[in-house]
């Protein structure tokens, strides 16, 4: 694996993002950070406290909405050097509207997830601006975390056609509940990965749940009674019961599947069967279908109809 030097991170002005830019700081060889933000006071103020808690220089602020092509094809026009890493960290569960579609026909949860994501990456493979590897934030939602209350996800045939219903909402009804969604959306892209990695060998594409992770704000755009629940309650309760574990523990899933050429290109890792939290495993080794590459490249054609 071509050693690690420079990292992209979206959503890295808070949570998992900023924590993961944190320890990636703290490591040899890392000259490089550049914060993903779509809002420039945030990321400014994240700049400053990563300074100031590692007492490197090394963070660039990149402006950029991952819930726009537009903005992401504009960030990419403005760059002068190539990154070794991506780290596709920004997403969560779709603001107030995550029901609502932008103007390419897709809900502006899938957006937030996916949209700009494989926007980001197609333009920097065109551009030759990525050297090494490109890691997903996955979900342990893409094969049901049953404990926790949220499905497996109700795949009928796993056509393009089905991704495509995903994208673009009617698989759901207006009502749906956001995390159910949501891990029909994380798996449509840990299948997009897995296309990725073999149309493009000479990088890795990762896909590495952070785990059930406390103080995170994907949550923050829940329906109230559920945000309470699991951003405050369930972030105090959780952890005793091994449900839920800190912000630090979920991004070092990140550094461990950025640095470690053990966690191979087109697998998805994550938490054991049952839990969403300990050691990763392959999910293909739970849910065979994650590996099945028919299925994988239904996904890829779904996405590429509204990333073209």
């Amino acid at each position: 694996m071509k050693p690690i030097q420079s990292v992209m991170i979206t959503g890295a002005n808070a949570g998992l993002g900023r924590e993961a830019a944190r320890q990636l700081a703290m490591r040899n060889g890392i000259e490089k950070i550049y914060l993903a933000c779509r809002n420039q006071e945030k990321a400014d103020a994240a700049k400053a406290a990563l300074e100031a808690e590692t007492g490197k220089r090394i963070f660039e602020v990149v402006l950029m909405d991952v819930s726009s092509p537009m903005s992401v094809r504009a960030a990419v026009g403005k760059m002068v050097a190539p990154v070794d890493a991506l780290i596709l960290n920004a997403g969560g569960t779709g603001g107030k509207t995550p029901h609502a579609l932008t103007q390419v026909g897709m809900t502006h949860i899938f957006a937030a997830n996916v949209l700009g994501h494989v926007v980001l990456v197609d333009e920097l493979l065109e551009r030759q601006l990525i050297t090494s590897t490109v890691l997903y934030a996955g979900s342990e939602a893409a094969r049901g975390i049953p404990k926790m209350g949220v499905a497996k996800p109700d795949m009928r045939t796993s056509s393009t056609e089905e991704f495509v219903s995903i994208a673009d909402g009617s698989k759901f009804g207006p009502k749906a509940d956001p995390l159910d969604i949501y891990g029909t959306i994380k798996l449509t892209a840990a299948m997009w990965m897995g296309a990725m990695a073999r149309q493009h060998p000479h990088i890795r594409f990762v896909t590495m749940s952070p785990g059930g992770t406390t103080g995170t704000n994907g949550m923050d755009d829940l329906p109230f009674l559920k945000k309470v629940f699991f951003k405050y309650v369930g972030g105090t309760l959780m952890p005793l019961f091994g449900m839920m574990h800190s912000v630090e523990t979920g991004a070092k899933r990140y550094v461990d599947g950025l640095l470690n050429d053990r966690f191979e290109s087109g697998h998805f890792y994550a938490s054991r069967e049952g839990s969403p939290t300990g050691p990763v495993v392959d999910q293909a080794k739970i849910d065979a279908s994650l590996a099945n590459t028919q299925f994988q490249d239904n996904a890829f054609q779904a996405v590429r109809r509204f990333a073209a």
